[in-house]
């Protein structure tokens, strides 16, 4: 049903086929990005092709008779278990942890950026909508907790953060930019001394008259500060804002449209 494609858009262009570390899948319905990290788990990041389509059908494409779990996001840093959101009313979080074999976690996102986690040792994984505010309120530190609690090592999960707005399409005031610094920080003061690991890791750009922000420099450092290893995350180089044919983008055109992330868990 799926096949490797190395042009699904029939693009030429080297920057859109030429990505290290990540495959897109073609199906039937449409093709799908997967991060070569996490090979042994059943995931995709779905694109704006996939429109109107939601986890109860994207699920399919990804394997048969799992069940689906999603939440109701609010751009918070609410973790759920999986098993508390498997019905309608979808309940408020923006990640779910999985508490069983079989179950896949979705979570959507426009320019927000999607992450995925997983264990190879237990087979459980996560699913994150990581915006400004997640990442402020540690929502992935916040996963890798309940992670850790069933059993996980945060040295041995493997990490997909997936299409998100980069830090040259992303301008935002300062007081965003103190509150992500003060989420690296182990006692998370909001001063200007706290912007300093912020620099240091790439997260923060230089503009004249705005802050610019990439959200993934800051994943993966915050990630770093949990224990997770550098090498076992997969960043998606691809920019919502700068890929319009691949990606909806709010920032780009302030419309209320998504693509979806999903991971199956193993046990």
């Amino acid at each position: 049903m799926a096949e490797a494609l190395k042009a699904p858009f029939d693009r030429p262009d080297a920057g859109f086929n030429d990505l290290p570390g990540w495959t897109w899948v073609g199906t039937y319905g449409g093709p799908y990005l997967q991060a070569d990290q996490l090979a042994a788990f059943e995931h995709g990041f779905f694109n704006r092709q996939w429109q109107g389509r939601g986890p109860g059908e994207l699920a399919g494409y990804l394997s048969a008779g799992i069940s689906v779990h999603r939440p109701q996001q609010i751009h918070s840093a609410v973790v759920l278990a999986a098993a508390e959101a498997s019905s309608e009313p979808w309940p408020e979080a923006d990640g779910l942890v999985s508490d069983g074999g079989g179950q896949s976690l979705w979570v959507c996102s426009a320019d927000c950026a999607p992450v995925l986690m997983a264990d190879p040792h237990s087979g459980r994984v996560a699913a994150c909508h990581a915006g400004w505010r997640g990442v402020a309120g540690r929502i992935l530190p916040i996963a890798i907790a309940r992670l850790v609690a069933a059993g996980s090592n945060p040295a041995e999960l493997l990490i997909a953060i997936g299409p998100c707005v980069s830090g040259a399409n992303y301008q935002v005031e300062r007081p965003v930019s103190l509150a992500v610094a003060a989420s690296l920080q182990a006692h998370g003061d909001q001063n200007e001394a706290a912007l300093e690991e912020l620099i240091a890791c790439g997260a923060l750009l230089a503009d004249p008259d705005h802050d610019r922000l990439d959200l993934r420099s800051a994943i993966v450092r915050q990630l770093q500060n949990a224990g997770v290893p550098r090498e076992a995350m997969a960043v998606c180089p691809l920019c919502t804002v700068a890929e319009p044919a691949l990606f909806h983008s709010w920032r780009r055109d302030q419309v209320k449209a998504v693509q979806w992330s999903g991971i199956v868990s193993q046990g």
